[in-house]
């Protein structure tokens, strides 16, 4: 992505993004689908453990919520609780993608769903054991945050890579679609889990879930880094946040999803405190819910890889989050499981396209050497909004549901201005190592 101003006009595409080096010619260009895809070497095996991951990653923030509000009946811990479950990892994301980059993806993607297993049944077998304060859970949580952003950053840059650059907005759309899936799939078992047998058992089948992703990851082989690196992790740290600070495009979506995922993360804390107490319904029931958001968005991300994106992204973002801001403001006039159901499900729907045009955007516009630092370092400035979020829940909790669900309400409509304005058009243009346009 080039260096100048929004509007400003683009360069051609770089020689490290070309369709000559990265994918077939032109003429070619709209062949292919799903099944090339996964006859890919290695995506088949990618996709099936990051898929367990992200269902290991939705049955958590089920769990942990309901978990926290079961046991300590306390909307401010829940709130405190996903805060250091975030916060560390976002810090140290500059160092976790400088790992990635130099020492490989696979493993450190495999590492980090070990110690999330391990991290959960620690949880599960100190609360059994009555030996979980809040001050011993909220620091489990907060080290176990510490090593998110290699997973969440080191699938995610596996897929631009190992995906030839005429498959990538299928290759978006089944990892939008994964994580769907996985919110249509786990979401509910997670709630049920909580409703029937307890936290504690919750928080362990998610454990075990991690330990089956981690062992279908550790077979994974790392594709040849073409880049080397040279100096310490702490200076290539470094350089990926300095890199993604002057690349435009990546500023431009921090902003826009940091401001929205203030939304996302109230709405975490607020939709089950809605349903279990105004609503008067049990933990099953927020699983299901997060379910049928998980539904509507697997339709609309398979239907929105189908499409070519190219110049059309930020369009999609706006539009997306558009949709999501009107569904977060019906919900503070919800006075029935119906309303709070169409909400969700439209939040889904919005789900897809906004993922491809993110997703392809971020590709496009990064080179391919900065993939592992850039995109950890983006896409925890990305998520920086849901720990602010979820924080803020708490409080606005305090003062009722509605302060909470109108606050996340004006956090979405804010960031869908956002793209407009900070997003610059263009061609796809990556930025080069040095921070010009390659």
């Amino acid at each position: 992505m080039g260096l100048s101003s929004p509007g400003a006009p683009q360069g051609p595409q770089p020689a490290v993004a070309s369709r000559s080096k990265t994918g077939p010619p032109l003429q070619q260009r709209r062949s292919g689908g799903y099944g090339d895809l996964m006859r890919v070497p290695g995506f088949a095996r990618l996709y099936a453990g990051l898929l367990l991951g992200r269902m290991g990653g939705s049955m958590l923030f089920v769990a942990l919520v309901l978990f926290v509000l079961q046991r300590y009946h306390s909307p401010q811990l829940a709130g405190a609780t996903a805060f250091m479950a975030a916060l560390p990892g976002i810090v140290v994301s500059p160092v976790a993608g400088a790992l990635l980059d130099r020492y490989g993806r696979a493993r450190l993607v495999t590492l980090d769903y070990a110690l999330a297993a391990v991290a959960l049944g620690s949880i599960a077998g100190l609360s059994a054991l009555h030996l979980l304060p809040a001050p011993v859970l909220l620091a489990i949580v907060a080290v176990a945050s510490l090593t998110n952003p290699l997973s969440w950053a080191g699938a995610r840059s596996l897929f631009p890579i190992l995906a030839p650059r005429h498959l990538w907005e299928h290759a978006n759309g089944l990892d939008s679609s994964g994580h769907v899936i996985a919110t249509l799939i786990a979401s509910p078992l997670a709630g049920t889990l909580v409703a029937f047998v307890g936290g504690e058992w919750a928080l362990a089948a998610t454990g075990l879930v991690y330990v089956v992703a981690a062992a279908i990851m550790v077979r994974l082989s790392d594709p040849p880094n073409k880049a080397v690196q040279t100096g310490s992790v702490l200076r290539n740290s470094w350089l990926g946040l300095r890199y993604m600070l002057r690349n435009p495009t990546l500023r431009g979506l921090a902003l826009t999803l940091s401001t929205y995922n203030i939304g996302n993360g109230i709405l975490v804390i607020a939709v089950p405190v809605l349903v279990l107490g105004r609503l008067h319904s049990g933990p099953a029931t927020v699983g299901f819910l997060w379910g049928a958001m998980g539904a509507a968005g697997l339709v609309s991300a398979l239907i929105a890889g189908r499409f070519p994106s190219e110049g059309r992204e930020r369009q999609m973002i706006v539009v997306a989050i558009l949709i999501g801001a009107l569904a977060v403001a019906i919900l503070p006039f919800a006075n029935n499981l119906g309303v709070v159901a169409v909400a969700v499900t439209l939040l889904g729907l919005a789900t897809g396209p906004f993922d491809i045009g993110l997703f392809t955007l971020r590709q496009r516009r990064t080179d391919p050497a900065w993939f592992g630092r850039a995109f950890a370092v983006s896409m925890s400035l990305n998520s920086l909004g849901n720990p602010i979020g979820s924080a803020l829940a708490g409080p606005l909790i305090a003062l009722s549901v509605n302060a909470a669900l109108w606050t996340a309400a004006a956090a979405c409509f804010a960031a869908a201005l956002l793209p407009l304005l900070t997003i610059p058009r263009g061609g796809g243009v990556a930025v080069s190592a040095s921070g010009s346009e390659a």
